[in-house]
């Protein structure tokens, strides 16, 4: 599909990508919620996963995954999760090993491709024999875990599964590691390194943190510790292999990528303007503007780009 033009304006008191980025995510409150259930879902390799249940009584779910270091309980997550609920969608948000609040059991954790897991979540979902229609919702981290699962494996893909919208996707891990600036990187290194220290007291002498400080950037900490807990060789490996760029052309679902041209997270190969091009089933989206998991269109009525426009493409006949 060609590149989509996009309707979305920043209101004027969200004045560059960072504003647009950081309000949002520190100020946004999602009042009046539904109520929800929690599921520990049991992992063949002896760890779990704890997902929340948003019920409606629908035959249509929508299963929706995370951003780095964030968990089901992000404002971003709760408000599309109103939102699909408000359009009679039933809704599961996951949250990855180790950010439901309790250290998973394993020395590994989650990564930015962990399919694997997203598979799990989905045929669990199915085998509540509940859903005739599935729709993938993702941001950030979990928007390159949902475009790489559905790109990697389409055959193995559940006819289920018939919409996705991705948000904020970092599909070129590298170009956005190298990209992030450092008032951010270090908001994130410092949950990462809690983590690592949990991992550290439940697996004595299998995490060397005696460096830790002196680590700025994701490509030193990806290298250090991500890709070998996580069975990669190193960081380049690891970005090279989980990167959801590469699968974007085996996409057999309508999937829509929003990424703001001015988002503070991605570099220019997180734009897959050819890819989307030569596809007839991804649509790419470049508003100006949006920042990272922003697209607020009125902070003060929490009104929100990205809810809007997810319903319509998810709904669209």
């Amino acid at each position: 599909m060609p590149l989509l033009s996009s309707t979305y304006r920043a209101p004027a008191y969200l004045f560059n990508g960072h504003i647009q980025t950081i309000v949002p995510a520190l100020f946004r409150k999602v009042r009046e919620m539904p109520s929800y259930e929690r599921e520990r879902l049991l992992t063949p390799d002896d760890d779990f996963l704890d997902a929340d249940w948003y019920k409606t009584g629908s035959k249509s779910l929508a299963i929706l995954s995370h951003g780095l270091e964030g968990d089901s309980s992000r404002s971003y997550i709760l408000g599309m999760v109103k939102a699909l609920n408000q359009n009679g969608i039933d809704a599961l948000a996951w949250n990855y090993r180790s950010c439901s609040g309790e250290p998973n059991k394993l020395l590994s954790s989650y990564h930015l491709g962990a399919s694997d897991d997203l598979n799990f979540v989905i045929q669990h979902a199915l085998k509540t024999g509940k859903y005739t229609t599935l729709y993938l919702l993702g941001y950030s981290a979990g928007g390159n875990i949902t475009l790489k699962y559905l790109g990697e494996k389409p055959e193995l893909v559940p006819q289920e599964v018939k919409r996705a919208a991705v948000f904020s996707v970092p599909v070129d891990l590298k170009s956005s590691a190298q990209r992030i600036p450092v008032i951010y990187t270090r908001r994130f290194l410092k949950t990462l390194g809690k983590k690592l220290e949990q991992k550290s007291e439940m697996f004595p002498g299998q995490v060397d943190l005696s460096n830790f400080s002196l680590y700025w950037s994701f490509p030193e900490f990806d290298n250090r510790y991500t890709a070998p807990l996580h069975g990669f060789k190193d960081a380049e490996d690891y970005y090279s292999r989980v990167s959801s760029r590469q699968f974007l052309p085996q996409i057999k679902i309508p999937t829509l990528l929003v990424n703001a041209q001015n988002d503070p997270f991605l570099g220019s190969a997180c734009y897959p303007v050819e890819e989307a091009a030569q596809s007839t089933h991804l649509y790419l989206e470049t508003p100006a503007q949006g920042g990272h998991v922003g697209f607020a269109e009125d902070f003060r009525k929490d009104v929100y780009y990205s809810e809007r426009r997810a319903i319509e493409f998810l709904l669209e006949q």
